[in-house]
């Protein structure tokens, strides 16, 4: 299958060590690309609803897409998917490293799990020999050791997913890591894979993975190059800043500009953190050993650390964090400290948890204590006054390890307050169960980027990589196509994902095809929700998230986020019922999803 993909996905069955190899029809591919596009098809197609998220029904998988392990820049990405623990609903999450290519290279697209094993277990597999191995060495230790046994057992050619010991006690926060920090953080989809006994996979081969057109991808992967060299005004270019500093190159900024939520979302980030030294792009590398980045990447836009030496004995080899991890622990804390940052970043990718959730859980109680909910006593000790970056510290290492208050905070910031009671759930927030991404929707509330609705009705409530609505579907297609989301950034070069989407899968499609299949992969993922009996409307959105009331200082002062009128008018141009959100009939069969269609509207004939 020479358009990007190998053709052939693995189903393990763990209860019965039963292995199968399956080889999908091309329409598969074409209708739903790869990623997390494929994975809500085969989740929704063999899945039933209701079952238990970290129960043996529950179908794990890890997904590659067309792009992974070519030579298209960035084409790194490989995709998580289960039905979530935390939302109850469709879960996904993207991480890019080295293990979606070699999974790629070993010569599958995807691996899927269902059933729970009676041991630790993690799947090999080397081109034909797949097989289940024991883990049990393996299992209580995290995710930089695992790495390393296996691959020092394996070679350094070799991709491993693990999670670390959170994964195993089933943190709803916990993930999939690979390449030392390459995490797949949202969903808590770490403790579904906690749940099934599966340490890890090990990925290993040296197939290459073949496109349709190898001169094309590789002339536009020379004009993506050449693109983001190009000199701006300032006389900087793309590369330049992103292959230095990543996304800290925009914390500072972020923190003062009220991009970023400051103070568990009720602060101002002048006024409640005016000294952002720490926080500047030129503190992140501060500690730098060397630049870094994921398989073949052009722009290497990560750091690797040397060993912290002060207060934070990190090890060498560390990432440097990135924007969603210096803000959730920086402005979101109230925290100015670089080394308590880089040690958080460290202690969340060893154990294998969500920095966006950590961070946000320790806001959380940072807060409870500020108005006596919880106590010194009740935190072991801690005192958790705002920007006191030794508990911060204690306490996620604590949330990590499930120990002390950290076992009832390791659960997302939702089912603490239930737990904790005593009027915390004002302070606990979410949407849906999910913690959100570290961007203030009241920001931005221009054109058709609706940031605040895609928080409130995306599938996976409280994404900040993806809007919602018809902006959307090209997002859709890079995601489940393996791309990193930073592969699309060249505007000189006119519809230029487009082209090469088509270069490396041969599909010749058009826009408005390539558009139609974005809304397909979210109108799939939508349906998953909604026969959970999930309507996202329900959804409750907490008040300081919009901007009610509004702030009074500040850059958002007197800002508030029209979230209604977002939702009302992304739903009338999706075709989806402003009630119930159900996508019409006609909608349903213009994407091709004609059982779909059927089950939804088993009475009503298309009228339009």
């Amino acid at each position: 299958m020479a358009n990007g993909n190998t053709g052939q996905i693995i189903f393990v069955n763990l209860s019965t060590e039963q292995i199968t190899v399956e080889y999908p029809d091309e329409s598969l591919y074409r209708k739903f690309i790869g990623g997390y596009g494929i994975g809500s098809r085969i989740l929704y197609d063999r899945q039933k609803s209701g079952v238990d998220p970290l129960g043996p029904d529950n179908t794990f998988g890890i997904l590659t897409g067309p792009m992974t392990g070519t030579n298209a820049p960035m084409g790194t990405r490989y995709t998580s998917v289960a039905r979530s623990p935390v939302t109850g609903g469709w879960g996904d999450a993207n991480a890019g490293g080295n293990f979606g290519p070699y999974l790629k290279m070993a010569g599958y697209d995807a691996v899927f799990f269902t059933g729970i094993s009676d041991k630790p277990v993690y799947l090999y597999i080397d081109e034909e020999k797949v097989e289940l191995r024991d883990a049990s060495k393996l299992w209580a230790k995290n995710t930089y050791e695992v790495e390393d046994i296996l691959e020092n057992e394996y070679g350094s050619d070799t991709g491993v997913v693990t999670i670390g010991v959170s994964g195993e006690k089933l943190s709803l926060i916990s993930c999939t890591v690979s390449d030392r920090g390459a995490v797949a953080g949202r969903s808590g989809l770490g403790a579904v894979m906690g749940s099934k006994k599966l340490k890890a996979i090990v990925a290993k081969g040296a197939r290459k993975v073949q496109v349709a057109s190898e001169k094309e991808v590789m002339d536009l992967r020379n004009q993506y190059i050449n693109g983001m060299k190009q000199p701006g005004p300032d006389g900087k270019s793309f590369y330049d800043i992103w292959h230095r500093y990543g996304t800290s190159s925009m914390t500072a900024r972020s923190a003062h500009s009220g991009d970023t939520p400051v103070k568990n979302w009720k602060g101002v980030g002048v006024i409640d953190l005016p000294e952002i030294e720490e926080l500047r792009m030129d503190a992140a590398i501060r500690n730098m050993d060397r630049q870094a980045g994921c398989w073949h990447c052009p722009l290497g836009c990560e750091s690797r650390l040397k060993a912290g030496e002060g207060e934070y004995k990190y090890p060498a080899g560390i990432r440097r964090p990135e924007y969603e991890t210096e803000a959730s622990f920086g402005a979101m804390v109230l925290n100015n400290n670089r080394e308590a940052i880089n040690m958080a970043n460290h202690i969340c990718n060893d154990y294998g948890i969500d920095t966006i959730s950590a961070g946000t859980i320790v806001a959380f109680a940072m807060e409870c204590y500020e108005n006596g909910i919880l106590t010194k006593q009740d935190a072991g000790g801690l005192d958790l006054t705002w920007g006191n970056h030794q508990a911060i510290i204690a306490l996620t290492e604590m949330i990590a390890k499930r120990e002390g208050i950290g076992d009832i905070l390791a659960d997302g910031v939702k089912t603490a307050a239930e737990k904790i009671g005593k009027g915390s759930e004002e302070f606990a927030i979410h949407i849906g169960g999910q913690e959100l991404g570290m961007h203030d929707p009241k920001l931005m509330m221009f054109g058709t980027r609706p940031t605040a609705a895609r928080y409130w009705l995306e599938p996976t409530p409280g994404r900040h990589m993806q809007s919602f609505g018809p902006s959307s579907f090209q997002g859709h297609v890079l995601n489940a196509s393996g791309l990193c989301i930073l592969g699309n950034r060249v505007p000189s070069i006119e519809n230029y994902f487009l082209k090469i989407l088509n270069a490396v899968t041969g599909y010749d499609f058009s826009l408005e095809e390539m558009l139609q299949t974005g809304e397909r992969i979210l109108t799939m993922r939508h349906l998953f929700n909604l026969r959970e009996g999930i309507n996202p409307l329900h959804r409750k959105v907490h008040p300081r998230i919009i901007g009610d009331p509004p702030q009074e200082e500040g850059p958002l002062a007197g800002v508030r986020a029209n979230i209604e009128a977002q939702a009302y008018w992304n739903l009338g141009a999706l075709d989806w019922d402003a009630e119930t959100t159900k996508p019409s009939k006609v909608k349903l069969l213009k994407l091709g999803l004609v059982k779909e269609a059927e089950e939804l509207w088993p009475e009503q004939q298309p009228s339009r």
